[in-house]
């Protein structure tokens, strides 16, 4: 079940076109054709406020689509229908993102350019501003769609078409990058956009986000184009804006209760569905080396086995009724923040960048601030357990396996975002992963929905053809062994 969020918005800009011929008079129709209901004004505030209310449904969706990106990354197990976990295909569409969040932005990029509309919708922040934070924004969104299914609409999309070629995820991945850079020196000195529930209309915060997300995104491609990779993640690193460095500055949704509630919250506490627990998988990992965040990423220490059938799975969940519901009550109150990029993952991602030679910082440093990062960010002490767990064998850099114990350290910080946990595995492999009794591979992306064969045909057949006939077993394009 998915958390619905109310929409915020419902934005009409009407446009008339005067049609003049020989021998014709003008005629003035007076008001007779105006619906004095419609907004003919552009909201582009409230357009930004419902693209940035559905982050949080970005890292957890209630069964939707990074949900189910996270079961494949084994966070977490089903607990009574367990299709997915088994590897089920999932032909899943992204309807959602395109006619929603997706449209939404463009339109605050159309209407902040448009000479007809701009001056109207400044009263909303600067034009310029506004187009930045959106252009930010759509590379968000469509990194996610690309890391869940591959090859995507993407340069003919959003553009009223009927029929959109999909584009290779390496040319989406090229094009994210300039888009991040021309965002960041977009800015003006103007004022910020209104309807920020993210960053609360502060520049700033929104230009360390860009490189922040720059960042990651390089770093993606490091098995793909490592040159380009290395370029741009020493940009992004090297630009003035920064990237978020403490916790102080994660970006991180806050959700103000009433309609909008914390998504986990909302699935346990109000809903009153169970579905799904930690999986054993993640929680064996953290109890066996005395890493508290146990504490944190669910209700309990007892994980729920992964891939099970659905008997096996209803008859451990009646035998172990305490098994770990996701996120302790303690991060998961209504009004409680979903992380979505944070000091952790950065940290973490200079340490790998680091360990590639792609930087000169000192790997063990940003990698103990990643750990210790997440750990704070979490409301945990960083005292001596936080010392003991660093010199944990599996844990420490200085025993070897540097690569290993970064991309498991990534994997762990990541949590409860889905799709990143399951990125970082489909890239470096790490940590090792528990199949389903009658399978032989994890799956490496969703295949196409079902509405793209019906409606897109040809571009469809294309599209597949590249993924084994739309295979979920598939390596996507930065996806190497």
């Amino acid at each position: 079940m998915k958390l619905k969020l109310r929409n915020i918005a419902l934005v009409t800009v009407i446009a008339s076109t005067l049609v003049t011929a020989p021998s014709c008079e003008k005629v003035d129709f007076g008001s007779m054709n105006q619906n004095p209901n419609l907004t003919t004004a552009p909201i582009t505030s409230a357009l930004l406020t419902n693209a940035l209310s559905a982050m949080g449904n970005r890292t957890w969706d209630a069964g939707g689509v990074v949900t189910i990106a996270g079961m494949y990354g084994q966070y977490f197990s089903e607990t009574q229908y367990t299709d997915a976990s088994r590897y089920a295909t999932q032909n899943l569409n992204w309807d959602g993102f395109y006619n929603g969040v997706l449209y939404d932005l463009q339109n605050i990029i159309n209407y902040n350019t448009d000479p007809a509309t701009a001056p109207i919708a400044a009263a909303n922040g600067s034009n310029k501003n506004q187009i930045a934070v959106a252009r930010i924004l759509k590379a968000y969104n469509y990194w996610i769609l690309t890391d869940l299914w591959g090859d995507l609409p993407y340069f003919g999309a959003l553009k009223g078409n009927g029929l959109v070629p999909y584009d290779t995820q390496e040319a989406i991945y090229t094009d994210l990058l300039k888009e991040l850079k021309e965002a960041n020196t977009g800015f003006d000195a103007g004022l910020g956009p209104k309807g920020d529930i993210l960053f609360n209309s502060d520049v700033s915060s929104w230009k360390r986000f860009a490189n922040s997300l720059r960042a990651l995104i390089a770093l993606r491609m490091s098995k793909a184009n490592p040159t380009l990779g290395r370029t741009e993640f020493a940009s992004a690193l090297a630009d003035p804006g920064g990237v978020i460095a403490s916790n102080a500055n994660n970006a991180q949704l806050s959700y103000p209760g009433g309609n909008y509630l914390n998504p986990f919250y909302n699935y346990y506490v109000v809903t009153k569905r169970d579905d799904y627990g930690v999986s054993k998988t993640l929680l064996d990992y953290m109890n066996a080396r005395g890493d508290q965040r146990n504490r944190v990423v669910g209700t309990s220490t007892v994980g729920f086995p992964y891939g099970l059938t659905r008997d096996q799975a209803v008859a451990f969940g009646n035998s172990n009724t305490g098994f770990a519901r996701l996120m302790n009550s303690s991060v998961a109150q209504d009004k409680s923040p979903v992380p979505i990029i944070t000091a952790s993952h950065i940290f973490l991602a200079r340490a790998e960048a680091a360990q590639l030679g792609w930087t000169t910082e000192n790997v063990a440093t940003m990698y103990a601030n990643g750990v210790t990062a997440s750990w704070e960010q979490w409301g945990l002490s960083t005292g001596s357990a936080l010392t003991d767990y660093l010199a944990n064998a599996d844990v420490s850099l200085g025993g070897g396996e540097q690569a290993k114990k970064i991309a498991t350290q990534q994997w762990l910080a990541w949590y409860p975002n889905g799709l990143q946990g399951w990125s970082v595995w489909r890239k470096t492999g790490f940590p090792a992963l528990t199949l389903p009794s009658g399978q032989t591979q994890v799956p490496r992306r969703l295949s196409y929905g079902s509405n793209e064969p019906q409606l897109n045909t040809a571009n469809f057949n294309t599209a597949s053809a590249r993924y084994n006939s739309n295979s979920m077993f598939a390596r996507m394009w930065w996806d190497k062994p």
